[in-house]
């Protein structure tokens, strides 16, 4: 949406799933239960484009027949869906149609300056689509939804743009004259049987007061309300005197003189010691070593080198985020026009123990995994988490046409 104006969001109830984040907007089917959850703490994490679309992917296309993504940042909007859904977005005067079932895999689209959205949910009818259009909308600002359409457009255009709840009318027929007409009567009748009744209220009480030659004395108003002292509690108790503490032993208690020591001993000292830090880097891996100089240099097909001095994530857009503050690696970023390369693809460092003096690359659970050629060998697919030693001339393939040649520094 444009960033100059904050947008409205608003969805009719349904069957599929909606997230709804600050950064990204996830709708899913609702076969897709299961992931509801696990992207749900992602979006509202505030998670973007690249992350949210590597988790929906992580398991494969054929497990997930359909999903909406869209995501919006400096002024651009981008959004990936697959399967029976339409999105249709204003941008100035055009209008962008986007049919999810049009495509074998997905339909990616990235616009600017995006002013209006609507994303309407087929609900497996071929010929049409159930958009809950004999349902309120129902304007909210983000979280977890059951939705068959979702909207969004400036604030600016207030309640016109969108439904709002039904307003109850009567259901049985006014008298004759109108509503209004009995209204008026009604307060007319009130106001005369108000006045009559004030009159003789006043002439009573002027009977009362002047009975009589002399008039009735009244009775006297009541004296005014003076709270009394609040009670205090009573004084604690003194303190009981307890005798004084045993000192430490004296000559005269000992059989000897007693050893020279700055002890007084009344002091008993514990065995507590503050609990050890967590290592940095990947739980259940060996912490890259403390070195000064590099272990390998790494060649990508890009043009850029890098020194393996320290621990090194590579992907098409790297986080640190599963390592320890103490730990801080080098993020490289690489091209991936495809998509093919996951945003945390691999990680490269300095090995330990048996691998010392060399480095080790780690493939993070990417979505297309990893290839590793060394020289000599056969081409290795890399398992998830598990690091493998590099060799001098080893190449690694991470998909989309980017290499990364190992060699010496």
């Amino acid at each position: 949406m444009n960033a100059s104006v904050d947008p409205v969001r608003s969805y009719r109830p349904g069957e599929w799933f909606g997230i709804l984040g600050e950064r990204a907007v996830v709708i899913l089917p609702p076969t897709e239960k299961p992931r509801v959850a696990a992207l749900w703490e992602l979006v509202d994490g505030g998670a973007g484009f690249d992350v949210t679309l590597d988790a929906l992917i992580s398991g494969g296309l054929r497990d997930l027949p359909a999903f909406v993504l869209v995501s919006t940042g400096e002024g651009e909007t981008k959004v990936v869906i697959r399967g029976p859904a339409r999105a249709e977005f204003r941008v100035g005067d055009e209008t962008v149609t986007l049919e999810g079932s049009s495509a074998t895999t997905w339909v990616e689209r990235s616009m600017a300056e995006v002013e209006r959205m609507s994303i309407v949910l087929h609900d497996g009818d071929p010929d049409g689509v159930d958009d809950g259009a004999d349902l309120p909308s129902y304007v909210v600002d983000g979280g977890l939804f059951r939705i068959s359409r979702l909207d969004e457009a400036p604030a600016h255009e207030g309640p016109d743009e969108f439904a709002e709840e039904p307003a109850y009318e009567r259901e049985f027929p006014l008298p004759d004259g109108g509503l209004e007409d009995d209204i008026e009567d009604d307060v007319e009748d009130d106001i005369e049987d108000e006045q009559e009744y004030d009159d003789e209220d006043d002439a009573d009480q002027d009977d009362d007061a002047y009975a009589g030659s002399e008039p009735v004395a009244r009775s006297p108003e009541p004296p005014a309300w003076t709270p009394s002292p609040p009670t205090l509690p009573p004084p604690p108790p003194p303190a009981p005197v307890l005798p004084p503490m045993p000192g430490p032993p004296t000559e005269a208690m000992a059989d000897g003189p007693l050893p020279e020591t700055d002890h007084d001993g009344l002091t008993v000292t514990g065995a507590w010691q503050p609990p050890a830090a967590e290592p940095p880097g990947i739980p259940g891996q060996p912490p890259a070593p403390d070195v000064t100089v590099p272990v390998a240099r790494l060649q990508i097909s890009n043009g850029d080198e890098v020194d393996v001095d320290r621990a090194i994530v590579i992907g098409r857009a790297p986080e640190s985020r599963r390592f320890n503050d103490t730990e801080q690696p080098l993020l490289v970023t690489v091209p991936s026009p495809h998509l093919e390369i996951s945003s945390t693809h691999i990680e490269v460092r300095p090995g330990s123990g048996a691998d010392h003096g060399s480095a080790v690359v780690t493939d993070l659970a990417s979505t297309n995994g990893t290839v590793l050629v060394q020289p000599g060998l056969g081409p290795e697919s890399l398992a998830p988490g598990v690091p493998v030693q590099l060799i001098p001339g080893a190449i690694i393939d991470l998909g989309d046409g980017v290499t990364i040649k190992v060699t010496s520094p």
